[in-house]
């Protein structure tokens, strides 16, 4: 989780300033989105997380 907030912070957040809350809310929505199912994970073999849980299902299944 921390790593999650730090690539928020660092990648996604830096700068910015928001003129309203929820174009704050919509762009952590955003970035959420982009990190569970897009970014790749060095830990994980560098696919994205759903990609790693896709596989874990397929090995369980």
């Amino acid at each position: 989780m921390e790593r999650f907030f730090r690539s928020l912070k660092t990648e996604r957040l830096d700068g910015i300033r928001f003129s309203t809350r929820e174009s704050a809310r919509l762009e952590i929505v955003d970035h959420i989105n982009f990190y569970n199912a897009l970014r790749l994970h060095s830990t994980l073999g560098y696919i994205s997380l759903m990609g790693y849980e896709k596989e874990q299902l397929r090995k369980a299944a």
